[in-house]
């Protein structure tokens, strides 16, 4: 079972994504470049979003997680400093150099190689472990306890947290909705239900160069700007996609398999694609907040919840849309772009069974008679309610 979201939005003068040398992201597509929005800008601002809206075990991507989080609970706790410290990395070095990784905390910091996901699963675990460990003894005691109590464990912290029965997802609800990539066994990798697109503008690339200048308010003896710079702005109407794997995201949330998922609790699955979603329509990706203002909402969402495999609309702009007539507008346009592809692949393929809703701002008409226009939590309700079989 998966749910697609298609989006529309539109923005104006804005930089929403830059690249190493601070021009916006773009790609070309159709033989046209497009002004671009990467996955990994929209996902990280959707998860920002979402920690503030729900009440979820969040997950922290970083390389200090024994360091800023283990090791400051431990010694918030009455721990002696130098002992969490001495315990965490020995049990970080027994759990990670046992996957293969030499040196994997760094002796004085502490801190990994490379960024992970870790989960408040994690955290709670790993300082309760040590905890224990302490009230073995001295030092060389706690070391001993720990070196006992993970003999024959997997080098895993997902197998290591399904021996301790925590049943949360181990690296927080963003870990269970885009995954956690490593690119060793240092961890047990989790695998992202949800796919994201590059959100790309459905019509050519149009932008300026904005020169600007600072003025020196305490100067006296000095005319002009005190400081000159530039950079790039555009504006337009962006197609974005999302695929969602509902199986694999109730596994990650609960635990069990995937072709068992319709048995199990979905609740925390649809709180978090109805925040996906809101998130998705609602949250701009923008760089340059204090001097674009880059806040705008999607003017049109297709929610479509099926078994089919899915497919991006994308192509619906392999053609960049273009205004040919007076009083047309580039979403009016890419709106009824998309509804023109939809049926032009049903008219190849053949309907798919499912469900397919449609939410739009007034102005604009949706040409398919087949779907439901409604608004934004209508469309959201009336889908996830398909999507996870709740009766209607």
């Amino acid at each position: 079972m998966f749910l697609q979201i298609h989006f529309l939005t539109s923005y104006h003068a804005t930089l929403l994504n830059r690249d190493d040398v601070g021009l916006a992201k773009r790609i070309s597509f159709g033989g046209y470049p497009r002004l671009r929005v990467s996955s990994q800008c929209q996902k990280r601002h959707w998860r920002e979003w979402m920690i503030n809206h729900t009440d979820l075990p969040r997950g922290f991507r970083t390389r200090h997680f024994f360091n800023r989080i283990v090791k400051r609970r431990l010694v918030e706790n009455g721990m002696n400093e130098q002992l969490a410290h001495s315990l965490i990395l020995h049990l970080g070095t027994h759990v990670l150099a046992s996957a293969g990784t030499k040196k994997p905390l760094d002796e004085e910091t502490l801190a990994m190689k490379q960024p992970v996901l870790f989960g408040k699963p994690e955290a709670d675990y790993f300082v309760g472990l040590i905890q224990e460990a302490a009230r073995a003894g001295d030092e060389e005691a706690a070391k001993s306890w720990i070196d006992e109590k993970l003999k024959g464990s997997k080098p895993n912290f997902a197998a290591l947290l399904q021996q301790a029965g925590i049943d949360d997802p181990a690296a927080g609800f963003d870990g269970a909705l885009f995954g956690r990539f490593v690119t060793s066994d240092i961890l047990t990798r989790v695998d992202a239900p949800v796919h994201v697109a590059h959100a790309f503008t459905t019509h050519a690339l149009d932008t300026e160069v904005d020169f600007f200048t600072v003025v020196d308010d305490l100067t006296e003896d000095e005319t002009g700007a005190a400081h000159a710079n530039e950079m790039e702005l555009g504006g337009g109407v962006y197609y974005g996609y999302i695929a969602v794997d509902i199986p694999l995201l109730v596994s990650n949330l609960t635990g069990c398999k995937p072709e068992e998922w319709r048995t199990h609790d979905k609740q925390d699955a649809k709180r978090l694609l109805e925040l996906l979603i809101n998130a998705a329509a609602q949250v701009s990706p923008g760089a340059k907040l204090g001097a674009t203002a880059p806040y705008a909402r999607a003017e049109c969402v297709v929610l479509e919840v099926g078994d089919g495999q899915p497919r991006s609309l994308a192509n619906a702009f392999l053609k960049p849309v273009k205004i040919d007539k007076e009083g047309q507008t580039l979403m009016g346009q890419s709106i009824t772009a998309l509804a023109d592809y939809m049926s032009g692949l049903e008219a190849m393929y053949g309907k798919e069974d499912g469900y397919t809703c449609v939410s739009t701002t007034p102005q604009y008409r949706w040409s398919r008679e087949t779907e439901n226009v409604v608004s934004l939590q209508e469309a959201i309700e009336r889908s996830l309610s398909v999507a996870l079989g709740e009766p209607s």
